[in-house]
């Protein structure tokens, strides 16, 4: 099976006036909020995301577009949406804040966009979880939780925009994941309420393991109205920018600090080609771009307030240089927490629109990947690795730059990557299997039969769904991680 493949999709099944009628069904509901939006500026601005990181998907999905876009202001409005479009048989995608980069909330068939902010309510907050709504802002609930000595466990680096249910259906981890690994491990999802598309819809409650077919299914079976996650202890975070020789000796230092006991909820490492394109904070970024600096590589870290001085001690006997310390997000210029993760290929793609990326969980010794795929490539593959615990275990997910010469080089790019023993999680295709999980999660299929049992959620997403014929795309596996920190539904 080729690694850049898309599934057929049939022509739309829903007839030209079933969008007047559905708009017609809901129009009643405007003067308690909810919003309809058919104007084309807004339907190309809420049936869009961030997908232009791959040129793969840019053309692709060229010719998608919603056909009504909606915003419910509570979970009864959601309740009406569903049956609406199930009663006409009328797709529906979701959607948050939209930074996902990967299409989740792209609708390939047309339909309905239901946008998921007006629905931005924290319901409760106990010791050792919370419960909010899917439209809540991740730095807004922080704000929340902060006077109760509470933080979020795991954030993407589109922290400041994004939405919860994005980041849980779409996401699979970002900041906190070299603590608490990815959303798909044990613990990190709680329960989740959704609705289900039918045309009565029920309201159901998922604890546990139940939930779990829901967490990075793109939106594709259930309407979250709810999720409940676990929270961390309040921490003083510190942002540190440390210069180091090479890349061997970035992963060797990167590696005792995750060994030495200190408390991190992020690492990362750039190599100098990357860290060029990087916006630096200023005063000190004249210190810390590449021309400035003796370093080869550049490690990003978030530590908390009592192992500095450890981490300083670590930095030191590894002759490297501390460019930077300062406490999170304070100084002038970007937060280094957003020049981690996917916000790294975003600048570099700001500067150089010529790069994209992929997204790999390297084997151990990972130099041995690592100079296999540099030797062949040279100066088409740039070094970005992010620190993370998989499955209990540390290891190094790497998000390289890739620079773009067509799909037959990427296409081959990506076997070599297989080949050389790593896990690909492809940024360049559409569907939950093939963008992360290898392979089909009958669990997520089951739940979408039972909660979507027309298939209308964001069809076309989920390669294990029957098709027209009632086959199933591809075959049951066990499910996996993905690395992305974006969001689907994407919010």
């Amino acid at each position: 099976m080729a690694l850049l493949s898309f599934p057929e999709l049939g022509p739309r099944r829903h007839h030209s006036g079933a969008i007047d009628a559905l708009v017609r069904q809901l129009e009643p509901l405007e003067k308690a909020g909810l919003v309809l939006r058919r104007s084309q500026q807004d339907l190309k601005r809420y049936g869009r995301d961030a997908f232009d990181y791959s040129p793969v998907l840019q053309e692709h999905l060229r010719g998608a577009a919603a056909e009504l876009a909606v915003r419910p202001a509570d979970s009864g409005q959601v309740e009406a949406i569903a049956a609406a479009c199930a009663c006409h048989g009328v797709p529906l995608t979701l959607r948050g804040a939209g930074t996902g980069n990967y299409g989740q909330a792209v609708p390939l068939l047309g339909g309905v966009v239901l946008e998921t902010t007006g629905l931005d309510r924290i319901r409760s907050i106990g010791q050792a979880s919370f419960t909010a709504e899917p439209g809540c802002r991740l730095q807004a609930i922080d704000r929340v939780l902060e006077p109760h000595g509470l933080a979020l466990r795991l954030a993407p680096s589109t922290y400041r925009t994004a939405t919860l249910a994005g980041f849980v259906a779409g996401g699979s981890g970002g900041i906190g994941s070299v603590r608490w690994g990815f959303l798909r491990d044990p613990g990190n999802l709680l329960g989740v309420e959704i609705v289900t598309l039918e045309p009565s819809p029920r309201r159901l409650q998922l604890d546990g393991a139940a939930a779990q077919p829901i967490c990075h299914a793109y939106g594709t079976n259930g309407i979250i109205t709810a999720l409940t996650l676990p929270v961390a202890p309040l921490r003083r975070w510190h942002e540190l920018l440390i210069g180091v020789a090479d890349l061997d000796q970035a992963l060797a230092l990167g590696d005792t600090i995750r060994q030495g006991e200190i408390e991190i909820r992020q690492l990362a490492l750039l190599d100098r080609p990357v860290a060029a394109l990087m916006p630096w904070p200023e005063p000190q970024g004249q210190a810390c771009r590449p021309a400035a600096a003796r370093a080869s590589c550049w490690l990003v870290a978030l530590v908390s307030e009592p192992h500095l001085a450890r981490m300083r001690e670590l930095v030191e006997a590894a002759h490297a240089d501390l460019l930077l310390q300062r406490p999170e997000r304070q100084g002038g210029g970007l937060p280094l927490g957003e020049i981690c993760w996917n916000h790294t290929t975003l600048h570099a793609r700001a500067v150089d629109p010529g790069w994209t990326y992929l997204q790999l969980l390297l084997p151990q010794p990972e130099m041995t990947a690592i100079r296999q795929l540099s030797m062949h490539w040279g100066t088409q593959l740039s070094w970005h690795l992010e620190a993370v615990c998989s499955e209990g275990t540390p290891r190094w997910a790497a998000m390289p730059l890739v620079r773009w010469r067509g799909t037959e080089a990427l296409e081959r790019l990506m076997r070599q990557t297989v080949d050389l023993g790593c896990v690909l999680f492809n940024p360049h295709v559409i569907t939950v299997e093939d963008g992360g999980l290898g392979g089909v999660d009958a669990h997520q299929v089951a739940a979408k039969l039972r909660h979507d049992p027309a298939g209308l959620m964001n069809p076309g997403k989920l390669r294990g769904w029957p098709d027209a014929a009632g086959h199933r795309q591809g075959s049951a596996a066990p499910s996996g991680i993905g690395l992305t920190d974006g969001e689907a539904a994407p919010g």
